[in-house]
């Protein structure tokens, strides 16, 4: 086809402008030496923002077909292909404009309503955006807390860590982590998180008053994989600690802690962690509980040192430390690292997959939920950069800056929020271990002159180095990134072709990775690199660059030893850089640098004052601040000088301090049972403790009517909602119950020691039971749960006559509808030992001493959840919403009412009148947490009800408190499940314990609430693990016992 051959044009241009550009526009794009391009012109607006790498190919093909006719065929198609980007770049455009329209409106609404809800007048500092707390905003560190600047200050600060012997969790899941000669770059899941929190984790268990620290991280055992990554210890020694000596102990010091978790022997990447996630959580919690344990005969004077805080870092990992900390009540810390909403920003912007192909590859809804879900546990959000908070953690509902500046105001004032949390922001910049840094003065030349003199030779990396280059003395420039397009390589090395004078003064060294074969490598890094090396042939730079095929980590410091030498330049030009650790290394051996001005490098750059910003599309920018540097050796010295001179402000003992600071401002959170009681937890049962009248005289003041228990509930909410109310009432009852009631009872030899069935039996008998049946079946109908259990107490009659085997029943019930169930299908409360009710809002025991209170409240675990409870003013707020449900547009009044009957102090219930009216769970919690109110909320009953608890309860979590307050042993507990559930069905089927799902009950596809959440199950569940087993439909008592015993379970 004649007369297409214009798109060869374009596509040169292609070749010409490289990945995308952004938002910031080059010149040079617009002109070519004072005259307007047309062709880069289009370029530029088309295929911006796209990875054009199958263009480039595609454009190469046709290029190298000798038939003119199919030559014209090929370039006729990418002409279409080019008008087609043009048109979905149009489309995308407009789609983000909508999305970002609806979220500013839906957050200045949110806001609105918060701030009206605090009625209380604001003040000039909640106004304005100035706030005197602004180390809780997350601003710079530098200026707000003194920096270890001198050794008197060290010491003094040291002085007052004298004392304490703190306990830290730090979490990181995915990726290879070991303590030495790490795997860097190995994967994209072996990166700089891997380095950063193995450093953090040597560099906390140094510091004075931390006794241990331990990095909790998955244990592979897998062939393809070195053995040390299956060792379930490993120690962490100190590099230097700078004479911050500290305590030591048997178990003191840092470790890292592999838990095993998923396929046994396989390495799996972080995408598919997410279904096991809980698996990771029950064996953590184990960890954590038998370690405190062991620091509380250590150091703790027999009571259980508990963690001071939990680390969560990226979204697997915050998302594991959410249930950690809620299981073990602790505070927690989270540090994102790189977050999910701004990568699928990212990813649709290019335009290359839809929103259903990006979530299917990168499970990125659920890495978002799981950020989400991270912010609602967090007490701090740790960043490296402002920028982070400002532009990536301000796109979460959860996160609101000009809201937490108003909440922290209110806070600072004594003022109440009205139940409404944010977490606090704290950046704090990644630390580096200099000790073993030298920075030499002299040159290549006299570094020559020594080699020749006998002294010890050149390290291997500087000559596979130096044989790229003619003249290895030439002053380097020096990049160290994989080849990613984001890395910005290419377009370095445009800027170093083009620039005669930067070419005739310096050479250019490139380490991107490793590699064997470049038909190995990834296509988008393999695409990268072979543009690379075209740009290199283009322009006859051989001799001038090097770009070594290999390096090991530890060769990385001779590396930028040697480009110090020749008195090079570091240069990072990414387009966008979260932080940039390789710029503080660069600095602390003594290189100038020329970086990004998008991102971490700004916050480096202000601190070091060691080189240049520079505009990473503008290729001119990068040419010109790379010559000043290498030309100017006045300013080269200058630079150098500074950095060397301020680089301690990012050393490790000064991030540690930073961070233990932050961590002190913390309220202190843990169990709250008495500890010294329940140290004889695995004891004999004819410990004090186990005797059910401990707590049956605190029952006497919790007395149920269920007849009149509604109407007293609600008239008590309002002091139940006062903290200090609910505090004062709840370690009254307990100290009596645990000081009074137990001696009492000893004392009096009322406690019958015969059948463990009778009234005189010990309390609670699941601490006794050798397996315990959770029956978590959410059936809308009274009679299909009565059937289920009926079938599984059937199943193990033996074993439950005998006693070995336990009840638990885990329903969305509240205890009055518990107690009318059994009653009215013939069951007798002490059938069950424990209660979860209100969907994990409430936990109670069954009673053998009265038939007209048959139940016990287990008020300690109201103290476990009620963080971040949000109380009158989230049921305010759900009221609200209820009476405005919207359908089609249109707005609909009373399809969902407030269930004041069934409502409890950690559980808001709401009828639910048309259940295909209502929004969906997803866009619920959207606007509680715009609102910053941090709660679950459950639909339940076949969409018929809806429960809102506390952020740290669930049904799930309910089971791990047993676990945490009485011993109960997780690995031997069974869960029984419908085909589907409530909307926290998923929480159910993960985990150490078995799970049986029982085909064919709760199948009807109004029950699919699944359908709420904005991800597919098959995300998070696991469903060929061999923890779960299904059931047929019409299954008996007999093939229930057969899938136990498929199960292995009930072997004694």
């Amino acid at each position: 086809m004649a007369g297409n051959d214009w798109i060869n044009s374009y596509l040169e241009a292609i070749l010409d402008v490289g990945p995308g550009l952004g938002e910031t526009k080059s010149s040079l794009l617009l002109r070519e030496r004072g005259r307007f391009s047309p062709t880069r012109y289009f370029v530029e607006e088309v295929i911006t923002g796209f990875d054009e790498t199958d263009l480039h190919r595609a454009w190469a093909r046709a290029q190298a077909t000798r038939s003119p006719q199919e030559r014209n065929t090929r370039l006729e198609n990418m002409c279409w292909r080019i008008w087609n980007l043009a048109r979905q770049k149009k489309q995308l455009e407009s789609e983000e404009a909508q999305r970002m329209n609806k979220r500013r409106l839906e957050r200045e609404r949110g806001r609105k309503e918060a701030v009206d809800d605090m009625s209380e007048d604001l003040s000039e500092g909640e106004k304005g955006d100035a706030v005197g707390d602004l180390s809780s905003h997350g601003e710079s560190n530098r200026g707000r807390l003194p920096r270890i600047s001198s050794v008197d200050t060290l010491e003094a600060w040291v002085n007052q860590q004298k004392g304490k012997q703190l306990y830290i969790v730090l979490i990181s899941i995915h990726g290879l982590i070991r303590g030495e000669n790490m795997e860097l770059g190995r994967d994209s899941d072996t990166g700089g998180q891997v380095k950063y929190v193995v450093e953090l984790a040597r560099a906390l268990g140094s510091m004075p008053g931390v006794y241990r620290v331990d990095l909790l991280t998955r244990q592979v055992s897998s062939p393809e994989v070195d053995w040390s990554y299956g060792e379930p210890t490993e120690m962490l020694p100190p590099r230097n600690s700078e004479g911050l000596v500290n305590e030591t102990g048997e178990s003191s010091g840092a470790y890292i802690i592999r838990i095993p978790f998923g396929p046994k022997d396989k390495y799996i990447p972080k995408e598919l962690l997410w279904p096991h996630i809980p698996e990771f959580v029950d064996g953590a919690l184990n960890h954590v509980i038998q370690m405190s344990k062991v620091l509380g005969e250590q150091i703790g004077n027999e009571y259980p040192v508990w963690p001071v805080a939990i680390h969560g870092h990226y979204a697997d990992a915050g998302d594991s430390a959410a249930l950690l900390s809620g299981a073990l009540n602790v505070p927690m810390i989270l540090t994102g690292h790189s977050l999910g909403r701004d990568k699928l920003e990212q990813l649709l912007r290019q335009g290359r997959l839809s929103r259903d192909e990006i979530n299917s590859t990168f499970k990125i809804m659920r890495r978002i939920e799981a950020e989400e879900l991270s912010l609602d546990a967090s007490e701090i959000v740790i960043t490296s950069t402002r920028q982070e908070i400002d532009e990536q953690w301000r796109l979460y509902d959860g996160f609101d800056p000009i809201l937490e500046r108003k909440l922290r105001a209110r806070i600072k004032r004594n003022v109440s929020c009205y139940g409404r949390f944010m977490p606090r922001t704290a950046v704090i910049p990644p630390g580096m271990e200099f000790n073993h840094i030298t920075p030499h003065d002299g040159d290549m030349d006299t570094e020559t002159e020594a080699s020749e003199g006998g002294k010890s030779p050149d390290p291997p990396i500087w000559v596979e180095i130096m044989r790229f280059l003619s003249n290895p003395r030439k002053p380097m420039i020096l990049a160290l990134a994989r080849p990613d397009q984001k890395k910005n390589l290419t377009t370095l090395v445009k800027a170093f072709g083009e620039c005669r004078p930067l070419r005739e003064l310096a050479n250019l060294t490139l380490i991107m990775g490793n590699r064997d074969n470049i038909d190995e490598m990834s296509s988008s890094n393999a695409s990268v690199l072979l543009s690379i090396l075209k740009i290199i042939d283009k322009y006859d730079l051989y001799g001038q660059v090097a770009y070594p095929k290999h390096h090991k980590q530890v060769e990385v410091p001779e590396i930028y030893r040697l480009a110090a030498k020749t008195k090079g330049v570091f240069i990072n030009p990414a387009f966008i850089e979260p932080f940039g650790l390789t710029l503080i290394e660069a600095a602390a051996h003594g290189l100038p640098i020329v970086a990004t001005k998008n991102g971490g490098p700004v916050d480096i750059h202000r601190v070091l004052d060691n080189g240049l910003l520079i505009d990473p599309h503008d290729q001119q920018s990068i040419a010109d601040a790379l010559l000043k540097l290498v030309a100017d050796k006045h300013l080269w010295a200058k630079c150098r000088a500074n950095g060397l001179k301020n680089i301690h402000l990012f050393s490790w003992p000064e991030h540690c301090k930073t961070y233990l600071t932050k961590i002190a401002s913390c309220k202190p959170r843990q169990p709250r049972w008495l500890q010294k009681d329940d140290d004889d937890e695995n004891s004999e049962s004819d410990s004090p403790s186990d005797s059910l009248r401990d707590i049956h005289d605190i029952s006497l003041n919790l007395k149920f009517s269920f007849d009149g228990d509604k109407n007293g509930s609600r008239e008590n909410m309002n002091d139940s909602l006062n903290p200090e109310v609910q505090k004062s009432k709840l370690e009254n009852a307990v100290l009596t119950w645990s000081r009074g009631s137990v001696k009492s009872v000893q004392k009096s030899g009322t406690m019958d020691k015969g059948n463990q069935n009778s009234a005189g039996g010990k309390f609670p008998l699941l601490r006794r039971r050798k397996y315990m049946f959770v029956i978590a079946v959410d059936c809308h109908e009274g009679d299909g749960l009565s059937e289920c259990v009926r079938k599984i107490f059937a199943a193990v009659e033996k074993e439950r006559t005998e006693g070995s085997v336990g009840f638990i029943l885990n329903t969305s019930f509240n205890i009055t509808e518990t107690y009318s169930f059994l009653i009215s299908n013939g069951f007798n409360p002490t059938d069950f030992d424990a209660f979860i009710c209100n969907s994990g809002g409430d936990l109670y025991y069954s009673s053998f001493h009265s038939e007209e209170n048959p139940f016990v409240v287990d008020l300690y675990y109201h103290s476990h959840i009620e963080y971040r409870w949000g109380g009158e003013g989230l049921r305010k707020t759900l009221v609200r919403w209820a009476s405005t449900a919207e359908k089609k547009g249109e707005r609909e009044e009373h399809h969902v009412v407030e269930d004041e009957e069934t409502s409890a102090d950690y559980c808001y219930s709401f009828k639910v009148q048309e259940p295909g009216v209502v929004p969906p769970a997803k866009e619920l919690r959207k606007l509680l947490r715009i609102q910053a109110l941090r709660c679950h909320v459950i639909y339940c009953r076949n969409g018929c009800k809806i429960n809102a608890i506390p952020v740290l309860a669930s049904r799930s979590q309910a089971l791990r408190y047993l676990y945490l307050r009485w011993g109960m042993d997780l690995s031997k507990v069974v869960v029984f499940v419908g085909e589907s559930g409530d909307s926290d069905y998923e929480g159910l089927l993960g985990g150490v314990h078995k799970s049986v799902v029982l085909k064919g009950v709760c199948s009807s596809t109004s029950n699919q609430l699944h359908a709420n959440r904005s991800y597919p199950l098959s995300d998070v569940i696991f469903y060929d693990s061999p923890n779960i087993i299904s059931m047929p439909e019409g299954y008996s008592s007999s093939d229930l016992r057969a899938s136990l015993d498929e199960l292995r379970f009930l072997k004694f």
